[in-house]
């Protein structure tokens, strides 16, 4: 069975998504601080997480900053705020997707089970795609480059996965939008510009000629040349 923390200073909240997620088969862990989240994700096995933003002592982009730091579970940021500049700020902490409150109970289903199927789709695939000096690993979502390692977040993953499966091709953000989250979870495609440059700046700190390869195709989207 699939174990999924919930986060969020809020116990009814905490309630009401356990009572969504628990008949379909999932282990919820209730928690709400993201101090203590933290402190059980370095100690626990967790598929995903369910993290809320507006908490006190430390917000939910602070408490993903921090797990980012040590672990590349799947992280899905739920808030009460629905500025576009919050979603993009979600993102550049490293969350992989992002629900606005009060939200449907199917939409959050949607979401939890698209990133879990796409985990257990890949475990099943090869373990690696290389392309040139380039290895993309699905057992450990990294990106090696001679001998250069770097950890991607889920999205970062899949975005990379289908550029460099299809080198050459130009991708829009939509065909990006719909790779990565299987459906376009954002009308917004500035989701998928926040991504690609969290990439840029991530693999160029490590020493990868990003530049070189993965290119931005003016007025359409991108490519992996």
């Amino acid at each position: 069975m699939q174990k999924i923390l919930l986060v969020d200073d809020e116990p009814r909240m905490l309630d009401l998504i356990e009572l969504f997620l628990q008949p379909l088969g999932f282990i919820c862990m209730k928690e709400t601080s993201g101090k203590k989240a933290i402190e059980i994700l370095q100690n626990e096995k967790v598929n995903l997480v369910l993290l809320d933003v507006m908490m006190p002592e430390m917000d939910g982009w602070e408490a993903c900053k921090k797990i980012r730091k040590f672990s590349d579970v799947p992280i899905i940021m739920l808030t009460a705020r629905s500025e576009k500049l919050d979603l993009v700020k979600g993102l550049n902490t490293g969350a992989d997707d992002y629900i606005t409150k009060p939200f449907d109970e199917k939409e959050l289903v949607a979401r939890v089970n698209a990133i879990l199927r796409r985990l257990s789709v890949n475990e099943l695939e090869e373990v690696s795609i290389t392309y040139e000096a380039f290895r993309l690993n699905r057992e450990t979502y990294s990106l090696q480059y001679h001998d250069a390692i770097v950890q991607l977040t889920l999205k970062e993953f899949y975005i990379i996965e289908a550029l460099i499966t299809r080198p050459k091709k130009t991708y829009t953000r939509e065909e990006l939008l719909n790779a990565a989250w299987e459906f376009s979870t954002y009308t917004d495609t500035r989701t998928v510009d926040s991504h690609i440059r969290n990439l840029r700046e991530k693999l160029k700190a490590n020493g990868f000629p990003i530049d070189e390869f993965l290119k931005t195709v003016w007025g359409i989207g991108y490519k992996w040349s």
